[in-house]
């Protein structure tokens, strides 16, 4: 059965698209390479402040790319997705022989059961050469620490070996993977002290073996995980610990729809990761761990009760730790994956146990068939949506259509491979000017290297018509939750839509008029005449633009022609409602007409609808400055609060406190001369 797994993971991932960072993940393990090729004089691996992968060791990534040049791998992704798929076929592998430790083989077959219902899992193992080997590398150390410390007798060196190698397959792809050494202290402490306990006396030879034997194996580890990391080696006690320590408190923050609301993800509540799991595992997970909770007692002796309550440990841990420490979190669970094992193992553990405890012919009869029943709903979606298994919802939330506009989809753009295909045969029929212009919220360029009249640029969807670009291919991602739900996405020159479910997760786009571009070039120039005439028939070409209104009405504003403008800003809203700019200028023309009660109600609804949108805090804060200066005070140190370096809040404040408290307004005044 697990050969067949296999065989199934790696014919799946033959259709898998380029996942969301997959090409500058591949890019820096290219720079890690050349580091290694030149003896270290290629430094660029070392010093990356746009991706910050300095701090990723990433050694799969880094490993699959040395294969590559040395067999001279032509089509790159495809072999990343085969060596993501052997990953998570090596996962699931090794989290059977755990259920086998602890129940025999029986066990294992309701692990291999479960991952097979797991889309989630099975949709990130086409593709995420991050999050799948190090949840490989997680549950492998789990299991051979255990496997180290609780069996009787001297531990085998085999054991010994492929936990050095399990723990450096974890630290080397992120830093996070010195928990694994934490686990395996932790657990020699606790049996170390549970003997003391029981026979009343403290075994100076157990201590002596536990403490050399996790010496040899943590130092082993540790500098195996450093041999692919360029940024490690420069200083290897010190590099790694501020690896973990920025990945831990990760700088980079998205906006993300969490129920309902497009928010930064460092804003989403404590919940968001339960609750992702939650509504994402298939339910099929549940009632097994349920099971075993309640047979558990009788079912295991009790030193593998003991494990058992390690190896739930080690799933809520990381949780409990990254909620209390309130981290940011975004892109679902997806670098919580490596708990997913464990829970699996629980789960078989637990129908296992239910299995053998229901003998009657009868009970073993309607226990196959509620597992076929639970089965169905995560095996449907898979087979009608291949191959997009991650955008995976349980019925708690209604599938994919329940969550549709209330919680992410292709937030991995996995679906812009099927998008990029479409396009090319469309172009085979199509006239069409050579090199075509094709845009995407996503690089697609890898699809298009045999097009060689095909020419790629990056384009952020709200902003499309800033761009010179023909067709276009948007994936489901940061696209604002209001226009999932009022339909203004996928707009209505939409050629093609790829969905599932029914849902759009990609649309192919047609430019129906570039005269929105000619447009936005002549308001830059200031020709406002030239820029609202050429934008007035980008408005009625591409009526579901909220960008072209918004900068149509700006070209109006600077006429003068103040109640045509707010109709267009109006229009903005009516395809965007939570469109900053539009209320920010719709605020600012109530301002004009000297209504500052409706001015402040657009400030406070772009404060809403982009709670980091600082210019807001800044025109309502000047509202309140003449009548309420402590109002306006708290409102620019609110948004201080989330931007400490915003100059104009910054500026704002000093002036509320020039004549009333100049020392303060020194203060920041000094601030301000500090930032760049």
């Amino acid at each position: 059965l697990a050969l067949i797994m296999l065989a199934a993971l790696l014919m799946i991932s033959r259709d898998a698209g380029i996942s969301g960072d997959e090409e500058v993940h591949y890019l820096h393990s290219e720079m890690v390479y050349n580091y290694f090729s030149t003896m270290g004089h290629d430094q660029s691996s070392i010093d990356t402040p746009k991706t910050h992968l300095q701090y990723y060791g990433q050694s799969y990534d880094n490993l699959t790319t040395f294969l590559i040049h040395w067999f001279g791998i032509k089509d790159i992704y495809a072999f990343r997705h085969l060596m993501s798929s052997l990953a998570g076929w090596l996962t699931i592998v090794v989290t059977a022989l755990f259920a086998a430790y602890f129940s025999g083989y029986g066990a294992s077959l309701f692990v291999l059961l479960l991952f097979a219902v797991s889309p989630t899992f099975l949709g990130h193992a086409q593709n995420n050469l991050k999050d799948i080997p190090f949840a490989l590398a997680y549950m492998a150390s789990i299991y051979y620490s255990l496997k180290l410390v609780y069996t009787e007798g001297k531990p085998t060196y085999k054991t010994i070996l492929l936990l050095i190698l399990s723990i450096a397959l974890a630290i080397g792809i992120r830093a996070g993977g010195l928990l694994s050494v934490f686990y395996l202290g932790f657990f020699m402490f606790l049996k170390v002290m549970m003997d003391w306990l029981t026979h009343k006396s403290l075994d100076l030879k157990s201590v002596k073996k536990y403490l050399f034997l996790f010496t040899v194996i943590f130092i082993s580890g540790y500098l195996l995980s450093l041999i692919t990391w360029p940024y490690a080696l420069q200083n290897p006690l010190l590099n790694p610990w501020k690896s973990y320590q920025v990945m831990t408190d990760y700088p980079v923050t998205v906006r993300q729809i969490f129920e309902g609301r497009f928010d930064w993800s460092d804003f989403h509540p404590w919940y968001y990761l339960p609750k992702y799991m939650a509504i994402t595992i298939p339910l099929i997970v549940f009632p097994g761990m349920a099971a075993l909770i309640f047979l558990a007692k009788k079912k295991f002796s009790s030193n593998h009760k003991v494990q058992l309550l390690l190896v739930a440990f080690t799933v809520l841990f990381p949780l409990v730790y990254v909620i209390l420490k309130g981290s940011n979190l975004y892109g679902s669970w997806r670098h919580f994956l490596f708990v997913y094992p464990g829970i699996v193992l629980l789960s078989a553990l637990g129908f296992h146990a239910l299995w053998e405890k229901f003998q009657q012919r009868i009970l073993r009869i309607g226990f196959i068939v509620l597992l076929l029943v639970l089965s169905f709903h995560p095996v449907r979606f898979m087979a009608a949506n291949h191959p997009y298994y991650y955008l995976y919802y349980n019925q708690l939330v209604g599938g994919l259509k329940g969550a549709y506009g209330n919680y992410e989809t292709d937030y991995y753009y996995h679906s812009m491979r099927k998008g990029a295909e479409w396009l090319q045969q469309y172009l085979k029929k199509e006239p069409h000017n050579s090199p075509v212009i094709v845009g995407g919220n996503f690089p697609i360029q890898w699809y298009f290297r045999n097009n060689t009249d095909v020419n790629f640029v990056y384009i952020p969807y709200q902003n499309r018509s800033e761009s010179d670009w023909d067709y276009a291919i948007i994936a489901n991602s940061y696209i604002p939750a209001c226009q999932l739900k009022n339909k203004t996405w996928p707009p209505v020159n939409t050629i093609h839509t790829i969905t599932a479910d029914g849902i759009p997760i990609c649309a192919v786009i047609k430019r129906v008029t570039k005269d929105d571009l000619e447009g936005l070039k002549a308001l830059e120039k200031g020709d406002n005449i030239k820029s609202a005439l050429l934008l007035q028939k980008a408005v009625q070409a591409d009526p579901q633009n909220e960008w072209i209104c918004y900068k149509f009405a700006q070209s109006l504003a600077r006429q003068n022609r103040n109640g045509e403008a707010v109709q267009q800003f109006n229009k903005s809203l009516e395809i965007n409602p939570e469109f900053e700019p539009s209320l920010i200028m719709l605020g600012a023309q109530a301002l004009i007409g000297y209504d500052k009660v409706k001015a402040a109600g657009y400030f406070r609804k772009a404060m809403i609808a982009n709670r980091k949108y600082m210019d807001a805090y800044v025109q309502l804060a000047a509202i309140y400055g003449e009548t309420n200066v402590e109002l306006a005070r708290k409102i620019l140190k609110d948004g201080l609060k989330i931007n400490p370096r915003y100059k104009p809040a910054l500026q704002a404040l000093a002036n509320s406190y020039r004549r009333t408290a100049p020392e303060v307004a020194r203060k920041y005044d000094e601030l301000m001369n500090t930032l760049k």
